[in-house]
């Protein structure tokens, strides 16, 4: 939609009620059923009554209350999945249409909440449109034995075989940084998607399996393979993680951090593939605890594509999300998430939900983005990155918002963005499982660009905590500013979105393009 105002927010405020969260854990009060909307949207109570459902249940973090909850849980019909005792989240499935607000009411629980309309038994990335694959000739000739022994020989080549592709790389200068510092093997990123397949070329030199686990449900699965697609249509993780760290090895493309490691944290559901707030509450405590530096985020917290304080049960969402990236962030965990693929203005008063809840029936919903939130995008100390084209300008489609996004990067535009490349494609080429590879788009896409950067600093600066890697980011990006004129792409004179800022700091592109080679310059 188009926005009818912004509202300016800086980039360090924390909302009150996520400020609350940060600092004491919860947020006390009543809510209303249906936030900022005009119709009333399924929640637990609304459910057929037998159907179990997924909960958390939000405590204080010590290990006292944590227990008692656990057995309040229990006597209420519940079943307890995993208790996150560090950060005061307890998982659990109950059939019972009132559990949510029997546990309210237990001592010691500050919000508790169903993490879906849908019971137990389309996804949330944010790619935009169906992948387009290279052709099984071009992939052969990238995987031929003569580029396999090539890259086995010792130094890296000085170019892949399919990177003339890779328009993205030089926009960032990601190929001229390769060669001066492509990035440590200490340092690794987290893909939390739809698993990764570590068996690809490109990627099995520098995957990391003590740090890659199957999140799906909210308990950590680490046994061999778990975290691995589960159909061939979960290609999305495959990609990501070759954007960021495919390996310069001879053998199809490169990743803008090719030296660094990556991880894969599966975190979607097993039957619709959407990603339930348990999961990535799974996947952000693991990667904390497994030492990973960045964590990669290409996708919404289903059900809600905007979750409300207002809300019982969103708000029980909010916190339990934001406490475990907060933990995360403690443990020295910097988070990257991409804006979205809606071009909605995220500084907006207000912006139509019309796509809400995805597990059911969607209910339209006027909401205000200052009080209902992208999760994990719109978290305190989440990078959220926009999306940027060949020719440098905002994508079409990617979300946007005055002190709400924190940079930019190369997330592919289709449509009125072409590269001067062979194919002239101007999506993104990457890993696809099976050894494959495919142009997407999106600020999916987007997002692990700016993490294989934040990667090249990390690598270049180990001592940064997330704060200081964050601000060094955004003071190596480039801003090219606000366009002169309307953000016209498709020329029909209406402007598309509205761009708010000047050079040092806009809504299309925070601090700016994040820069590769002045990341290791």
């Amino acid at each position: 939609m188009v926005p009818l105002r912004s509202r300016r927010r800086s980039a360090l405020t924390v909302p009150v009620g996520l400020a609350l969260v940060a600092s004491l854990g919860f947020l006390p009060g009543t809510a209303t059923a249906v936030p900022d909307g005009s119709a009333e949207a399924p929640t637990a109570s609304t459910t057929a009554a037998g159907s179990k459902l997924a909960y958390v249940v939000n405590t204080r973090a010590d290990r006292k209350t944590v227990a008692a909850v656990r057995r309040a849980v229990e006597k209420a019909g519940g079943e307890v999945v995993i208790a996150y005792e560090k950060i005061g989240v307890i998982v659990a499935h109950s059939a019972d249409p009132d559990f949510a607000r029997t546990m309210r009411a237990v001592r010691g629980v500050a919000s508790a909440g169903a993490t879906r309309t849908a019971p137990l038994s389309p996804a949330g990335t944010t790619q935009e449109g169906p992948p387009q694959y290279l052709s099984e000739a071009a992939t052969n000739a990238a995987t031929r034995p003569s580029a396999l022994t090539a890259g086995r020989e010792g130094a890296a080549p000085d170019s892949e075989p399919l990177e003339a592709e890779q328009w993205d790389l030089r926009a960032i200068g990601a190929d001229k940084a390769a060669k001066i510092n492509p990035g440590s093997s200490k340092v690794t990123v987290a893909v939390i998607d739809t698993g990764v397949d570590d068996t690809h070329p490109d990627l099995a030199p520098n995957f990391s399996a003590a740090q890659s686990a199957n999140c799906a449900g909210g308990k950590p699965d680490t046994s061999a393979g778990a975290w691995r697609p589960d159909t061939p249509q979960d290609y999305h993780g495959t990609h990501v993680a070759g954007e960021i760290a495919a390996a310069r090895n001879g053998i199809g493309v490169a990743g803008v951090a090719p030296g660094v490691k990556v991880s894969g944290i599966k975190v979607t559901d097993p039957a619709n593939g959407l990603f339930y707030p348990e999961s990535v509450v799974c996947a952000f405590v693991f990667a904390a605890d497994r030492g990973v530096e960045i964590t990669n985020n290409s996708y919404y917290v289903d059900p809600w594509l905007y979750n409300c304080t207002a809300d019982p049960d969103q708000r029980a969402v909010v916190h339990a999300v934001n406490r475990a990236q907060l933990y995360a962030q403690r443990k020295g965990v910097l988070h990257l998430a991409s804006a979205g693929n809606s071009n909605h203005d995220l500084a907006a008063d207000e912006i139509l939900d019309d796509s809400s809840p995805n597990d059911t029936v969607p209910v339209p919903r006027t909401v205000d983005p200052s009080k209902c939130f992208d999760l994990p995008t719109q978290l305190p100390g989440v990078v959220t990155v926009s999306a940027t084209g060949s020719k440098g300008f905002k994508s079409y489609y990617s979300s946007y918002g005055k002190d709400v996004v924190d940079v930019a990067a190369p997330g592919g535009d289709r449509l009125y963005q072409i590269p001067d490349t062979p194919s002239k494609n101007g999506r993104i080429l990457s890993t696809m499982p099976g050894g494959e590879y495919a142009w997407l788009q999106g600020t999916s896409m987007a997002a692990p660009h700016a993490a294989g950067v934040a990667a090249l600093l990390k690598s270049r600066h180990p001592w940064a905590s997330p704060a200081v890697l964050q601000t060094l980011l955004k003071a190596q990006a480039d801003n090219p500013g606000c366009p002169t004129g309307p953000f016209d792409p498709d020329g029909d004179g209406v402007a598309n979105a509205v761009c708010e800022g000047d050079r040092r700091t806009n809504g299309f592109y925070g601090h700016g393009v994040v820069d590769a080679l002045d990341a290791v310059d």
